[in-house]
């Protein structure tokens, strides 16, 4: 554990980008052998826009690195936050509890308040509206959204006491867990839900991309799975009920144009559609 922990406190950027890289071309391939959905699209065209804002979302995080790594340094130097203030624990132990927080307050309840702050889902909206949710959906996020979740991970970094090591761990484990929910791949049903009892499956996510509501306000998990559990926001839906977007923005030239995902947080406000829950 010692020297995972090492080697993620020193990461260079090319294992990162070898990281997102590799991630991507393995969901892309498998979607094509176990497909979920067969869209009728052409995926490097779709994927045009997504991979423009996975590169924002890069550049953004990129630039603001700094405030991480200062941040992590402090909590360290003055043994500041959660973990912190337990009684000392085996090292693994350390890294589960501050990679398991990081999760809760840099992810979960950053998505859960982008949902629920209306401002914020304008924002948050260029994310819900592609019409075809695949592996390259997973980093489809607006440059201000990119700073907002920044901003909710430097919130955790700060509260939790994570040093470097472990933000680093959890970010990479976060870039792959979201390529892998988000995948338009096809799992055995019953693996699909072992695996969300734990982590966040692909079926699990697809739900939270449903159209209406009350399944878009739901399973805003990232990697793990057990926060919507607790927090009473985790649903179910059949896999082949799922449509994918936003019912009040079904525009899919704007949905699929990066100058009008730019523009998207800024249209006026639309109340959703709210459906009866299926049984």
């Amino acid at each position: 554990m010692e020297e995972l922990i090492s080697y993620f406190e020193n990461i260079p950027s090319t294992h990162r980008s070898l990281i997102l890289v590799s991630g991507l071309t393995f969901f892309w391939l498998l979607e094509g052998a176990v497909p979920l959905f067969k869209f009728n699209y052409k995926k490097w065209r779709h994927a045009i826009p997504n991979f423009f804002f996975t590169l924002t979302t890069i550049v953004i995080n990129f630039a603001l690195a700094f405030l991480l790594l200062k941040s992590s340094d402090w909590v360290a130097a003055h043994n500041f936050g959660i973990i912190n203030w337990l009684p000392q624990m085996p090292l693994w132990l350390y890294v589960v509890l501050g990679v398991l927080l990081l999760d809760l307050i840099g992810a979960y309840l950053a998505h859960y308040v982008e949902h629920q702050v209306k401002p914020l889902w304008m924002i948050h909206l260029v994310h819900h509206t592609d019409h075809e949710v695949d592996t390259t959906t997973a980093n489809r996020h607006h440059p201000l959204e990119s700073i907002i979740r920044f901003a909710f991970t430097l919130l955790g970094v700060f509260l939790i006491g994570t040093p470097i090591g472990i933000v680093m761990f959890y970010q990479t484990l976060s870039l792959v867990a979201t390529q892998f929910s988000h995948a338009n791949i096809r799992l055995p049903r019953k693996v699909d839900d072992a695996i969300s009892w734990i982590i966040v499956s692909p079926d699990m996510h697809k739900v939270h991309h449903h159209y209406v509501l009350p399944y878009t306000d739901s399973n805003y998990g990232n990697i793990f799975s057990i926060w919507d559990r607790i927090f009473g926001t985790f649903m179910k839906l059949n896999r082949h009920d799922i449509t994918y977007g936003v019912d009040t923005f079904p525009d899919r030239i704007e949905n699929g144009s990066v100058k009008g995902l730019l523009k998207q947080p800024f249209h006026k406000y639309r109340k959703p559609t709210r459906v009866a829950v299926k049984k």
